[in-house]
């Protein structure tokens, strides 16, 4: 029995990486709206004063022109390759990218900032802009909106546009397990737990009351695989750390269980859990099948520790071939498995939408 489900996973993921170049839609998707932390940050830290930044080559390397962005990856992000799919322009701007104006935004924003996450504290750590802001964000963006194409095309901008949501590993990685901000004191790990999960619902029914109704939120990773974490895991061989896989999936449920929840109370949302948990997790155990050679390290630098800064063309071991990498640097994906990400996305939690 578990040998059919492995052949299905294999399966389905093959004919989800044949199937993206070729995706369509004949829905009406007015424009792809983004929050949450560096997994889909395009490039508002750039103007951020935070040492988080990573709009300098290698990063974007492999992007058009080969040029920096602020992606925090070799290429593009999981919500370019939606928003290209759905029919809407290939990348999604950030909002606070000086080079893209309302003109571009009424298709697709992004106000996404590296290093956020749901607990104000984790914000706090690296200075970049909490979750809050990026909700001022939004309704700065909906009265440029409403100036540029008038109150009603922007209501049904905002009522129909996509909205994604992707935050939480650093509330874990860089908040909780840490110890930086106190707050493994203030409560127990099932407790900040159900406190992320509280924080996650308000800010889901803030941005319902200003007009979302399509939202993909995607659960947490297999968080405790990041080569960081492996890195740290040095004593049991540079193994994944199950302590924080286990947390990532106690929160998954409990997140799940939450959307039910606001789905059932508030009138036309329609919120959608997006698993990324066991896909992450297929294709670390399954790196042959996708013509990956390297799951432990990320292709940056040496890829056991390295990120935004550290992650720089001055060091010689950045490998010559991110697509054998699941791992771009120490912490993020590399663009060919935000590509298969976007496509699983797509065909699940955006399904009914596209």
């Amino acid at each position: 029995m578990a040998s059919a489900h492995h052949f299905f996973l294999y399966f389905l993921f093959l004919l989800l990486l044949l199937l993206l170049p070729s995706l369509a839609t004949s829905a009406k998707i007015p424009a792809i709206i983004v929050f949450g932390d560096s997994t889909v940050d395009a490039g508002n830290n750039n103007v951020v004063p935070t040492i988080l930044k990573s709009n300098f080559r290698p990063y974007g390397r492999d992007f058009v022109g080969g040029r920096p962005t602020g992606r925090f990856c070799n290429g593009r992000l999981p919500t370019d390759f939606i928003s290209e799919a759905v029919g809407l322009p290939p990348l999604v701007p950030a909002y606070l990218d000086p080079a893209y104006g309302i003109r571009d935004f009424a298709r697709g924003v992004c106000f996404a900032s590296a290093g956020t996450g749901l607990d104000n504290a984790t914000s706090d750590v690296l200075s970049v802009i909490p979750l809050w802001m990026e909700v001022e964000l939004f309704k700065d963006y909906q009265k440029k909106l409403r100036r540029y194409v008038g109150r009603p095309k922007a209501t049904q901008i905002i009522n129909d546009a996509i909205y994604i949501v992707s935050i939480g590993t650093n509330d874990f990685l860089e908040n909780y397990f840490l110890l930086v901000t106190g707050r493994y004191k203030q409560f127990t790990v099932e407790e900040f737990e159900d406190f992320l999960v509280s924080l996650a619902k308000d800010f889901l029914t803030n941005i319902y009351l200003l007009g979302a109704r399509k939202i993909s939120f995607a659960g947490l990773s297999a968080i405790g695989c990041l080569p960081l974490e492996r890195t740290t895991n040095a004593l049991k061989g540079g193994e994944c750390i199950e302590e924080y896989n286990k947390v990532a999936r106690d929160f998954n449920v409990k997140l799940q269980v939450m959307i039910k929840e606001l789905c059932d109370r508030l009138p036309e949302l329609k919120l959608r859990y997006a698993a990324v948990y066991d896909s992450l997790l297929h294709l670390i155990q399954n790196p042959a099948q996708y013509g990956i050679e390297n799951v432990k390290e990320g292709c940056c630098a040496t890829g056991t520790y390295e990120m935004g800064f550290l992650c720089n063309e001055d060091n010689p071991f950045t490998c010559p071939d991110a697509d054998k990498y699941i791992f771009w640097d120490a912490f993020h994906p590399t663009e060919k498995i935000n590509r298969l990400m976007a496509n699983l996305t797509l065909r699940t939690s955006l399904k009914e939408f596209v």
